[in-house]
């Protein structure tokens, strides 16, 4: 795709000079990139399937003739069953090849609606009748049972579905249909439909956050992933030449284009390792050796995955192959990143996305300066800039360098918008700038830094959490007047959720009794907060919302004061945490040592720290 990547500003400024519609002149659609790409390297592995996701089994190999092949029976099956280009398709599946068959091709017949597998029956049901579902792909009772269950319970709750498509089922139950069997009965060559696509026409539906009881749903069309894909492949220099690793899922945004379209774009070969990806222990425990075996290039992963990958034995693996590895979906800290390549002598790229931007909007350069704790460059044509608002979030004025300010975005990757119109209100600055919700301030070279968060989504090891699908649950207990959930650091996960209670006059519970309680009630698993702290009042603005960055700054503080005491010695001290004008957030650690103590203490607290990316100072206090 390039003869190398992206070094600074000035190579991002120069690619631009060449508008993108004539870069892309050959592409309409994603069915377009499998086409090219059959065409180019029809003989190349496009899949490497693990079934297990472990070293010694063999791997299925799919080579990019047979993937377009796939993608067009997909789209060819779903034609048969009545899709048309307004009609959509969803996938309830794991990550295997025929997520791929049915991702594309749901695409090139129509609309193409991604859910995560791991949610409850009734929250897959308030989706699929969201956007009006025709047709679901998913697993049936001997490959995926518990799956399956969930399908049975919901089927009645959604009016619109007509078709069930159930993969590795060659012997489905009534009113289903094998995809399989059903996919191998299409013609591989040609769309039967005739359909000529649109750059704008809709390709797919993602839902975004958390899941309350009515999930925002976020519309890309085929320009937007085409655009976000070439522009990843540019930003990285793949090509050929490259095997990636995907372990996160395909339900996701980051696993559909970074280890998906983008890769397919770049003729690369992807590797499939298993259905469960990162969430399977044993692909995690083996991961070195399945670079080696593969000769796996890059890779895209979550910081608790890197955290993960720190335990993980090498051996005697080689891993020169290996020429970088991808961070994304919540800060990574500086330490854990320095440890990680001093260790694998792997490059690290941070990077920053968000599903209404398609995928990727900013990452650290492969081959120019990294700079850790930032969320590097923008990548080609998609504008960046923090800019300040008003009260009622109107544009005031683009930020000043490393003055802090709202993350706005516009280019060819941000989407038109989310299916349903109230969503849709404040979402824009100034009509054309996608206000992202992130704080973040930009230097001088152009590396951008998150510096917090306007909206107040908890992100846990990259899953973001509505914090209101645990406010709901814990109002519903009788003895709550109130709750707030936020997000408190930890080293593993980024954040984990609590909640901060006041009760009704009159009644009482424990704290204990409400996590228990929270635990039967909230329908997200991950959501369910691990403490519960019981306040008298909670922070207000002006106009009585709850301020939730005061609750952040004291679940922090409980965090820390916990982790630091026993570095401390017996000696009296104090911490605080509030906003800061470059960092966002900064951790004040306040100790009264003596002189003697202070470079012990000094070590303790930066061991303790380094695991977090938190901004923090030591001031000693005589």
């Amino acid at each position: 795709m390039n003869d190398r990547a992206i070094r600074s500003l000035a190579d991002i400024e120069h690619l631009e000079a060449i508008p993108l519609e004539q870069r892309l002149a050959g592409f309409a659609s994603s069915y377009d990139v499998f086409r090219r790409s059959a065409e180019l390297w029809p003989n190349a592995t496009a899949i490497s399937f693990l079934p297990q996701g472990i070293v010694d089994e063999e791997a299925l190999r799919i080579s990019y003739g047979e993937l377009f092949a796939n993608v067009t029976r997909a789209a060819n099956l779903f034609y048969s069953l009545g899709v048309g280009p307004s009609d959509v398709v969803s996938y309830l599946l794991p990550n295997l090849p025929q997520t791929h068959y049915a991702l594309w091709g749901g695409q090139a017949a129509g609309i193409v609606n991604a859910i995560n597998p791991l949610l409850d029956a009734e929250q897959i049901a308030a989706l699929l009748n969201e956007v009006s579902c025709k047709v679901l792909v998913t697993l049936g009772p001997s490959a995926g049972p518990e799956l399956w269950s969930k399908v049975v319970a919901l089927r009645d709750k959604v009016p619109s579905l007509q078709s069930v498509l159930l993969v590795q089922e060659p012997e489905p139950p009534e009113e289903t249909l094998s995809f399989d069997v059903e996919l191998a009965k299409q013609a591989h060559d040609y769309l039967l439909s005739g359909r000529r696509i649109g750059r704008d026409d809709i390709a797919a539906y993602f839902h975004t956050g958390g899941t309350t009881g009515t999930p925002k749903i976020a519309q890309h069309s085929h320009w937007n992933q085409l655009a976000n894909a070439w522009c990843g492949t540019v930003a990285v220099d793949l090509g050929p030449q490259d095997t990636l690793l995907c372990g996160l899922p395909l339900f996701h945004v980051n696993g559909v284009i970074v280890t998906g379209l983008a890769a397919f774009m770049a003729g690369s070969h992807v590797l499939l390792a298993g259905p469960m990806g990162y969430r399977n222990r044993a692909m995690l425990e083996q991961f070195w050796q399945l670079v080696e075996r593969f000769q796996v290039t890059a890779f895209s992963a979550v910081p608790t995955v890197y955290a993960a990958l720190m335990a993980v034995p090498r051996g005697e693996a080689e891993l020169s192959s290996l020429r970088f590895g991808i961070c994304g979906a919540a800060p990574m800290p500086a330490a854990l990143i320095r440890q990680f390549e001093q260790a694998t002598g792997i490059r690290i790229l941070e990077g920053y996305g968000l599903t209404e931007g398609t995928c990727i909007s900013a990452i650290n350069p492969r081959d120019g300066e990294r700079r850790p704790g930032s969320i590097g460059l923008r990548i080609p044509y998609q504008q960046m800039k923090p800019v300040l608002l008003d009260e009622q979030g109107r544009y005031v004025r683009d930020c000043a360098v490393d003055e802090i300010g709202v993350l706005a975005i516009r280019g060819p990757n941000v989407f038109a918008g989310y299916t349903q119109e109230e969503a849709n209100r404040n979402l824009w600055i100034d009509g054309k700038w996608l206000n992202t919700g992130d704080l973040a301030r930009r230097d001088a070279d152009g590396y951008l830094w998150l510096t917090g968060r306007q909206k107040e989504l908890i992100i846990r090891g990259g899953h973001n959490i509505d914090p209101a699908l645990i406010e709901e649950a814990l109002m519903r207990h009788p003895a709550v007047q109130l709750a707030a959930a936020v997000g408190k650091p930890d080293r593993y996960a980024g954040e984990l959720p609590v909640a901060y209670v006041v009760l009704r006059e009159g009644q009482s519970v424990s704290p204990e009794e409400l996590v228990d309680y929270a635990r039967s009630v909230v329908p997200e698993r991950a959501a369910v907060p691990g403490e519960i702290y019981l306040v008298d009042s909670l922070p207000l603005t002006a106009v009585g919302k709850v301020f939730k960055p005061q609750l952040r700054y004291d679940a922090t503080e409980r965090v820390f004061r916990a982790l630091l005491e026993p570095s401390m010695n017996q000696t009296l001290w104090r911490i605080k945490v509030g906003p800061d004008p470059v960092y966002g957030v900064r951790m004040q650690i306040m100790p009264a040592a003596p002189m003697a103590a202070r470079a012990q203490i000094t070590q303790a607290v930066h061991e303790v720290m380094a695991g977090f990316s938190l901004s923090y100072e030591l001031i000693w206090i005589d």
